[in-house]
């Protein structure tokens, strides 16, 4: 995951590999077009091009748009079409699945019907579409790591020469793939978001409640071009 940490900012975190997949089908994108404005002439060249646009529109949905904000006072979650927000006093753990998940708790206004002077308690969990988890490879990539461990001399090659390949580098610490995977990650960001949640409540007098908005660019990006599509495929 990525993080941007300047001072006094909010913490941002992404997937490199989402963000890398955006990037990719942009720059195609856009050489595609190139070439349909250049050799495309007919009706079939146009609705190619709108079939493009409109693979554009989900590709920034989907990979584009998620990401985890960590402000100064909560957590923005924004998923491919919804932005969820909690303050962090409302975060009660953050975990793990196939997505990282934010269980949140707040205490609603007060209800003279219900007779309850401080409200309705509600529970909710948020799985953030930034942060993905395979819990597979991460307990694949921890028995690579014991089995390096139980043996920390260098292998040799057919040569008769060291070779680094999967020992442990010097001074024991686990580094490359084992260190550095998305998973590994994944839990950085779990271990970042607990740790400010619990500073937080500290200080904390109440629990910001859960707000839930739809996102009228994220909509917008697949209304627009499955529009077009539409009118350009029954002209």
């Amino acid at each position: 995951m990525t993080a941007n940490q300047p001072p006094d900012k909010p913490q941002v975190f992404r997937s490199p590999t989402a963000v890398m997949v955006w990037i990719v089908w942009l720059l195609f994108a856009v050489a595609n077009w190139i070439d349909l404005a250049v050799q495309g002439r007919d009706h079939a060249s146009a609705v190619a091009a709108a079939i493009l646009l409109l693979a554009t529109g989900a590709a920034y949905v989907t990979a584009q748009r998620p990401r985890i904000i960590a402000g100064k006072t909560g957590v923005t979650i924004r998923n491919p079409l919804r932005d969820h927000r909690i303050g962090w006093a409302g975060v009660v753990k953050v975990d793990l699945a196939d997505l990282l998940r934010v269980h949140c708790r707040w205490v609603g206004p007060a209800d003279a019907a219900s007779g309850q002077p401080g409200g309705k308690e509600h529970d909710k969990v948020i799985s953030a579409w930034a942060v993905h988890y395979s819990r597979r490879r991460q307990l694949a990539a921890e028995a690579r790591v014991r089995r390096a461990a139980r043996s920390p001399g260098l292998r040799r090659s057919s040569l008769g020469l060291p070779s680094g390949g999967r020992g442990l580098p010097y001074g024991g610490a686990v580094s490359g793939p084992e260190a550095s995977s998305p998973e590994a990650e994944a839990e950085k960001v779990v271990r970042v978001l607990s740790e400010r949640a619990t500073a937080a409540k500290a200080e904390a007098v109440w629990a910001e409640p859960l707000t839930s908005t739809w996102s009228g660019r994220a909509i917008a990006a697949l209304v627009i071009p499955a529009l077009i599509l539409l009118l350009v495929w029954l002209l």
